[in-house]
């Protein structure tokens, strides 16, 4: 135990490995490490320091925000818009790109960053998450919505944390996806899965079976092949599993593999898709393809997707890659 290995010395020696690169990412990282403790104690202690519940007010997506998405995203901003590491951030509760204030330095560096997934979980104590992505700026510009419409290709790095039974960071820079425990008694997170891979073959799949009404045709028959289990054209018995939240599912794939949809449906002609390509699908679609899985939009690779809009929604299939190939392979034939 004495000899762990923090996330901080973690990233300075990967740094070392890499010609040309400064140290002003790893500070980067660190800004972002202290706001999600910040977010951690805040979750933790919950009803305790009243922060839970709604705030009685909706954010850009039109959703119902609960009372810690919005210290949530002040966090993030608040740990980030002085460091001079940044040119700029983005947040899923925020409508436009968030400017560094003109008395601070600016960095090379972008920021996006869902501050609280999963939050309709938080009030029934279920797992939520933050989840961020660090792309490249232009030096010496302002940066506008154009330089933070990259494809997910294009991301420096990845990471979500975690807000469960214990707060663990899951973290790619594009060498592979390691996991860190957060230790609470020393404040630091501690490399505990070095290496993470996904497995290639599930009998695992999570989705909103509530929508089932509203599927296209190739997932209906991907999901429909799964329930009927040995004696259908599988040959083999599946479990369910559905959290609601994103970081919650993504982490057990990670961890024991699966295949995780939430895919185009026609309920609301308006809103095709559910999760955000920039906050949600590309960030976790950069550490599931590090991780030897597999990430679509059931028709294309997501990271190849070039953004159209900061808030744009996406059909997101994920996971174990043999799952992940079949369901394309159902859209491809449908």
């Amino acid at each position: 135990m004495a000899n762990r290995i923090t996330l901080t010395q973690f990233i300075i020696e990967q740094q070392r490995e890499l010609p040309g690169v400064s140290g002003t990412f790893t500070l980067l990282l660190n800004d972002i490490v202290t706001a999600c403790k910040k977010i951690s104690h805040l979750v933790n202690r919950g009803d305790l320091i009243g922060v839970l519940g709604s705030a009685e007010s909706e954010n850009v997506q039109g959703e119902v925000q609960k009372k810690l998405d919005i210290i949530t995203n002040d966090i993030m901003i608040n740990a980030l818009n002085w460091t001079g590491h940044l040119s700029g951030m983005a947040s899923e509760e925020v409508d436009d790109i968030i400017k560094i204030p003109g008395q601070y330095p600016k960095g090379k560096y972008l920021a996006l960053f869902d501050p609280l997934d999963g939050s309709s979980n938080i009030d029934v104590n279920l797992t939520v998450g933050t989840i961020f992505s660090i792309l490249r700026c232009r030096e010496g510009v302002d940066p506008t919505l154009e330089d933070f419409l990259q494809k997910g290709s294009d991301q420096v790095c990845a990471g979500f944390v975690l807000y469960g039974p214990s707060t663990m960071m899951v973290l790619t820079t594009g060498h592979g996806v390691n996991g860190f425990t957060l230790d609470q008694d020393i404040g630091e997170f501690i490399l505990t899965h070095p290496n993470m891979t996904i497995p290639n073959e599930t009998c695992e799949f999570a989705i909103n079976m509530s929508n089932q009404r509203y599927w296209e045709a190739p997932v209906q028959r991907y999901i429909d092949e799964c329930l009927q289990g040995e004696e259908g054209p599988r040959g083999k018995n599946f479990n369910m599993r559905w959290v609601a939240s994103l970081v919650a599912e993504v982490y057990r794939i990670l961890t024991r593999g699966g295949v995780f949809l939430y895919p185009f449906d026609l309920r609301d002609p308006a809103k095709p898709a559910k999760l955000r390509l920039m906050y949600e699908a590309n960030p976790v679609g950069f550490i599931i393809e590090q991780a030897g899985g597999a990430c679509s939009t059931g028709r294309e690779r997501i990271l190849d997707l070039k953004p159209t809009g900061l808030h744009q929604r996406v059909p997101v299939v994920l996971g174990s890659k043999s799952e992940v190939e079949r369901i394309v392979e159902y859209h491809k034939a449908d």
